[in-house]
């Protein structure tokens, strides 16, 4: 499986060496021949109680990216889903704990019940004050003896590093840390397992399964079972945990992305949610986000916790971490009427027997060369310019008898009107932009030339290309310039004719479908779309 690291030994260091260049100088690190990974506030000045946490690396932004001003003093990190040793723990105390004291908050683990308490410990023998808090807050065992400790964990760091920064002391960030920490009930689902670097990953799920209450270290879940959608999905999924909750008391829930979810597939499952019984009991929301990950793993959790006066204001208040997202209240959805578009004026159908000859020959032209234009397509593109031209020419020839020859603006903004509801593809637009423009320029100056080639300018603006790109610009604007110049039809067809004539030459392509081929494949073929124009101006200049 391909990872973006350099290797397995030193992927924890060096995504510490990232998150820490990312945050500005806002945090430091041990040294690396320290082997103690550990993540510290630079501006702590030990005068309150620390707030530490840690565990195995692989969830990010958990631990390492909470630390900040109004979340966690410092974290220690192990390897991926490893417990980081008793002396990298001891360490990180040592470092960021004054006289205030330290409270150190864990997952349910037991390598971090183990590793964590043994630190805490003999940080104590060396005359420091150290409590520890452990989070077990999954559900998804019932009647687990030691439930897992997953997600909302986040609840109990941001509760105790705010009354932390709010100068309480150690004793009373304990019990706003122990208050909140029986409160939280999480529950995960996901679509696939999470990979370990340089392992095999689990093919436990089919491919039409889901896994519910699986762990974030991959360890399986209660229950594998068909996906049906969303919505059948999340209503069982909210059955689960309001089993769990007091539904009569407000709650935040935190929809946690698991790190695999792209942002489409959460935002559909947010709303699931929130359309579920359970939302009725939930009053605020955070995420969709990423707080606790997992390698890879397509899933979600969602963790909910009352919202009690014992700590709501920790848990709401402000932050200047940048991983911690935003409390929002709970609205409904406001839609909005879309302002009312009006129809494309209809104009009445005038005669002018000049005009609608030109619009006839350009028909007939663009139909007849329909085979000859796809066959010279085919060499440089995919075989198409010649239909393109040809369906262009019959969507006009259908509406002829209903067009204002009369009236050239209104002319242009027909045939702009029939191109843009009826010529489908990228080209329809491009001859709509032309049309519509020169609609405009027309009702300026009364000018067929000029109009035309403001037209042009832009369908070069909106489309982006331009002369020399190998399209039909190379036709289209020479013979163009020549009219507005003055010139007569005779000249600007053998304008567009050079200019088509010029793509054969072109080795490079910067615009349509032969940017993609190589100079071999284009050289001596013109361009289709200017071989196309050049028939069209050469056709009107004999007067077909």
């Amino acid at each position: 499986m391909k990872n973006f690291y350099n290797n397995k030994s030193t992927i924890v260091s060096d995504a510490i060496d990232g998150l820490i260049a990312s945050r500005g100088g806002k945090l430091r690190r041990f040294d690396h021949d320290s082997h103690a990974r550990v993540v510290a506030r630079a501006d702590w000045d030990r005068s309150k109680v620390a707030v530490i946490s840690g565990g195995g690396s692989g969830h990010e932004p958990a631990n390492a990216g909470l630390v900040g001003d109004g979340l966690l003093t410092a974290a220690v990190c192990g390897d991926v889903y490893g417990s980081p040793s008793v002396d990298a723990i001891l360490s990180a105390i040592l470092e960021v704990t004054g006289p205030a004291g330290c409270l150190l908050i864990i997952m349910n683990y037991t390598g971090d019940r183990l590793n964590f308490g043994l630190a805490a410990e003999k940080a104590k023998a060396l005359g420091h004050k150290v409590e520890m808090v452990v989070v077990a807050d999954d559900i998804a065992i019932e009647n687990a003896p030691k439930p897992r400790g997953i997600a909302g964990t986040v609840f109990v760091q941001k509760v105790a590093c705010h009354l932390s920064e709010s100068g309480a002391s150690l004793e009373d960030v304990v019990a706003g840390a122990n208050a909140i920490n029986g409160q939280i009930r999480t529950l995960g689902v996901a679509r696939d397992t999470c990979t370990l670097p340089e392992s095999e990953k689990q093919t436990r799920i089919g491919e039409s399964e889901v896994e519910v209450g699986l762990g974030i270290h991959g360890e399986p879940g209660v229950q594998v079972r068909e996906f049906a959608d969303c919505k059948a999905l999340m209503a069982d999924f909210s059955d689960r945990l309001t089993a769990h909750i007091d539904t009569s008391k407000r709650h935040l829930a935190l929809f946690n992305n698991l790190g695999g979810l792209n942002g489409l597939e959460a935002a559909v499952l947010f709303k699931e949610f929130l359309e579920t019984d359970l939302a009725n009991s939930v009053s605020h929301t955070m995420g969709p986000c990423e707080l606790m990950t997992a390698l890879d793993m397509p899933g979600f959790s969602v963790s909910v916790v009352p919202l009690d006066p014992a700590y709501e204001a920790s848990l709401m208040a402000a932050t200047g971490c940048e991983a911690w997202p935003a409390i929002n209240a709970v609205t409904r959805v406001e839609t909005i009427t879309p302002p009312t578009i009006e129809a494309t004026p209809q104009f009445d159908a005038s005669e002018d027997p000049e005009v609608r000859s030109v619009i006839e020959t350009i028909i007939q032209t663009a139909i007849e060369m329909e085979d000859a234009l796809n066959e010279l397509d085919a060499k440089v593109g995919d075989g198409d310019t010649g239909t393109t031209f040809a369906a262009a020419a019959r969507t006009v020839q259908a509406r002829l008898d209903d067009l204002p020859f009369a009236k050239g603006d209104e002319l242009f903004a027909m045939i702009s009107d029939i191109k843009s509801k009826l010529m489908g593809g990228s080209s329809g637009i491009l001859f709509a932009i032309l049309f519509a423009n020169a609609s405009e320029a027309y009702k300026q100056d009364g000018n067929w030339s000029t109009a035309l080639a403001a037209g042009l300018e832009a369908m070069q603006t909106y489309g982006g290309a331009k002369q020399g790109d190998r399209t039909m610009i190379d036709a289209m604007k020479p013979a163009l310039e020549a009219l507005v110049a003055g010139k007569g039809l005779q000249e600007a067809a053998q304008a567009a004719r050079v200019g088509a004539d010029g793509t054969a030459a072109m080795l490079t392509a910067n615009a349509g479908r032969s940017s993609y081929l190589e100079a071999r494949s284009l050289e001596g073929f013109a361009d289709p779309g200017a071989e196309g124009i050049a028939r069209i101006f050469n056709a009107l200049a004999q007067g077909k």
